[in-house]
């Protein structure tokens, strides 16, 4: 991991191998010219205020995500400067948005793959402000690099190794609030990128007996308490919908529950995530070309995972529950047959019409086993649906709840911490397409608005009087194109922050 360092230096003395600074596209009153952000003001000095002009000389144009490079001026002791992008500045003159702070520390992160040491001299107007920036930092360098070789004459796999050490220049080393800042990014950094190198993982070596096992090694380190239930627990305690799904693959499913309950804490949160670690299809076999990335079907489980973790190293004072509901859906002669009915751990029947329809079956056994708990509210997360792609695209995840206002809710939240999100609506009408003549419900129902459909039936497996929410992750939990902003190619670790914001709202008693 980047290790993150608050520096009241000036930019031209510090020893590093890069100075990043920021520039933004002009306001229209403006006429579009390139802005200095704050922070460049030393390294605009030393060119004699005409660092700008020397920027768009080179090409630069402040679009967000833009870097370019060019030789530290004489008197520096780093050889570099990276001038990285912020987007269209405000037009009132504010400082960027806490967003864009993050995206572009992350892509200088990334440019300086390699590298040792960097300044970052950005701006840092407030708490907040830090925050942002050494979060997109830890995320933006992040890579996955487990399965590469190393060269000889290299430590780092792949050649280069990840920026190992950035200095955030104006941030405050004793200013109580700049420091917590900085812990609370490194800490929720860390557990995402935990949550990625999960997603990240091979399927051959994450199946749901290692995840649980990884889940009980990180428990133990941060006192958090761990309980898994393997097949024959589930099966003594009727957990229908996860063995069902299970039944198929060699490699037995678990139901792992993890506990952080600090002393004065009053409210409770469940975190429910869908953990399907290789997913197949089952007897409704995905055709080629949909199976790829299959791996990933279970970054909600590794979501829940790492905010849990996260929330323990916060030490907030509020009780989180996680529950990662892990199987392989696999076909074989002990899968589930389409036709077949489960029996569920509501002691609901299911009418199973489709095998490739997994994700909903695991997911309500394990709502209902956090309903018996009556915590304050459950979010699920989830690769649930490709119509959610279809609805909202590959970077936006869906939201959808029994309660309105907290729907709204979680959609602030989503979108304080940076991960675009959209209130999605559960109507009535399409319950009905889940009657089935032979069980209390089926797990298909009408295809358009198949994921709303799949919200209706999670809603059947939800305590009476619970509040809920669901996110259908399916679009921004994998990356399969290029990396942007601080997101790399491959898991995201999608709706860790999302949950730790949540977390964070209700310890201070601003949620529900």
């Amino acid at each position: 991991m980047t290790a993150l360092t608050l520096s009241t230096a000036a930019a031209p003395g510090l020893r590093a191998d890069a100075i990043v600074i920021g520039v933004a596209r002009g306001p229209a009153s403006r006429s579009g010219d390139l802005v200095l952000a704050p922070g460049a003001e030393a390294v605009d000095q030393a060119y004699d205020g005409r660092l700008a002009g020397v920027l768009e000389t080179l090409g630069a144009s402040g679009a967000e995500g833009e870097v370019t490079k060019l030789p530290a001026p004489a008197g520096f002791k780093a050889p570099l400067v990276l001038a990285v992008g912020l987007g269209a500045a405000p037009e009132d003159g504010a400082s960027p948005d806490a967003e864009a702070l993050r995206r572009a520390a992350g892509v200088a992160a990334r440019a300086l793959t390699g590298s040792k040491k960097a300044a970052f001299a950005l701006p840092l107007t407030d708490a907040g402000d830090v925050g942002a920036v050494a979060e997109g930092v830890v995320l933006g360098a992040y890579s996955f690099d487990t399965y590469k070789e190393s060269p000889k004459d290299s430590k780092a796999k792949n050649g280069k190794a990840p920026l190992a050490e950035a200095a955030l220049l104006g941030g405050k080393p004793r200013d109580a609030a700049h420091k917590a800042a900085l812990a609370r990014a490194t800490a929720v950094g860390e557990e995402l990128n935990r949550a990625r190198d999960l997603i990240n993982m091979p399927p051959n070596d994450l199946n749901p007996e290692a995840f649980a096992a990884l889940a009980q090694t990180a428990a133990k380190e941060h006192g958090i308490k761990v309980q898994v239930l393997d097949e024959k627990a589930l099966a003594k305690d009727g957990y229908g919908g996860i063995l069902g799904v299970g039944g198929g693959s060699a490699s037995a499913p678990r139901l792992v529950k993890l506990s952080y309950t600090p002393a004065n804490a009053s409210k409770h949160l469940a975190f429910v995530g869908k953990g399907i670690t290789y997913d197949s299809g089952g007897i409704s076999l995905k055709p080629a070309g949909h199976n790829e990335t299959m791996k990933c079907d279970m970054s909600g489980a590794a979501a829940v995972f790492a905010a849990v973790v996260a929330a323990a190293r916060l030490g907030l004072e509020v009780n989180v529950t996680g529950w990662l509901a892990l199987a392989e859906n696999m076909p074989s002669g002990t899968a589930t047959r389409p036709g077949d009915v489960l029996r569920m751990y509501s002691g609901k029947t299911v009418e199973v019409l489709n095998t490739d329809a997994e994700g909903r079956l695991v997911l309500a056994d394990a709502l209902w086993a956090a309903s018996q708990e009556k915590p304050d509210a459950i979010v699920d997360v989830a690769t649930l649906t490709g119509a959610m792609m279809l609805a909202l695209g590959a970077r936006t995840f869906g939201i959808m709840a029994n309660d309105d206002a907290f729907r709204s809710a979680v959609h602030e939240a989503a979108e304080e911490v940076g991960e675009p999100a959209w209130p999605m609506p559960l109507p009535e009408h399409l319950r009905k397409g889940m009657d089935s003549p032979t069980a209390d419900i089926a797990n298909m129902g009408e295809r358009m608005g198949g994921g709303l459909v799949a919200g209706l039936f999670l809603r059947e497996f939800v305590g009476e009087g619970i509040t809920w929410a669901h996110l259908d992750i399916a679009g921004p939990a994998f990356n399969e194109g290029g990396p942007f902003g601080y997101t790399p190619k491959g898991g995201t670790g999608t709706a860790v922050r999302t949950l730790v914001r949540l977390a964070e709202l209700t310890a201070a008693g601003e949620l529900g």
